[in-house]
């Protein structure tokens, strides 16, 4: 009887710990701005881009056609991570238009065009670089802030868990810090100002949730949170 006990605790426990890993897996994943089939689709762009198309091998860019179809469609039945929600419209309007080169390129490979088919590979790439940067954060600082505060805006709130809520200001508090020290990309330069004034709305929001959240008052948290969202937004507009 005893050894059942044992038993059957130790598979509870053993339940337990394996839906802790799934349900943290589950979280980096959705807080992790990346597709995994853009990710995979740089092999073929790599062999394209820095082999077949500078050395104008139209033989081996009709041969990697299979792996751009394939890889075209995986990209496009791949689902965005739940923090790029925001990026959808942009992200789809991309996949449009790289399935639009990829006919593009087919139909150069089944004339047997030899400039068409270079051109078609050139813009192939330039379309891949445009999806990678519709979801590359423009500021890691900006990003890593957005990863704390996306769980607390799309999970937290929502199920208005106080005890998550009172956790995530301190992360928060330091992310909004490395933002604060962080220099834009010189591609900004001309946005400095701009990006300064909304960093500083930000922040100030940052201190009034952390404020809102030390009065136990769910109505004020519920206001600073949607305030603190929508000060990121503005900011994350000033880099799109």
């Amino acid at each position: 009887m005893k050894r059942s006990w044992i038993k059957g605790w130790v598979i509870f426990l053993i339940l337990i710990s394996t839906c802790q890993v799934l349900q943290a897996q589950e979280i980096s994943q959705e807080t992790s701005a990346t597709v995994a089939a853009l990710t995979e689709f740089h092999k073929v762009i790599f062999k394209i881009w820095h082999t077949a198309w500078p050395n104008r091998d139209c033989d081996m860019l009709t041969a990697l056609l299979p792996d751009i179809e394939k890889g075209t469609a995986a990209i496009a039945s791949a689902e965005l991570p739940g923090i790029l929600r925001e990026k959808k419209a942009a992200w789809e309007k991309g996949v449009k238009e790289l399935q639009t080169v990829v006919q593009e390129y087919r139909a150069a490979v089944e004339t047997k065009q030899k400039q068409p088919l270079l051109d078609a590979a050139e813009k192939l790439h330039a379309q891949y670089e445009a999806l990678v940067r519709v979801i590359r954060p423009p500021l890691r600082q900006l990003e890593e802030f957005h990863a704390v505060l996306y769980m607390v805006y799309h999970h937290y709130m929502p199920e208005e868990s106080l005890d998550k809520i009172r956790a995530s200001v301190e992360p928060l508090r330091e992310k909004m810090a490395a933002l604060s020290r962080a220099t834009l990309p010189a591609r900004f330069k001309g946005k400095e100002a701009s990006f300064a004034a909304a960093r500083s709305d930000l922040e100030k929001a940052v201190t009034e949730f952390g404020g809102a959240v030390s009065s136990n008052d769910l109505g004020k948290i519920k206001t600073a949170v949607e305030t603190m969202h929508s000060q990121y937004v503005t900011l994350a507009a000033v880099l799109e």
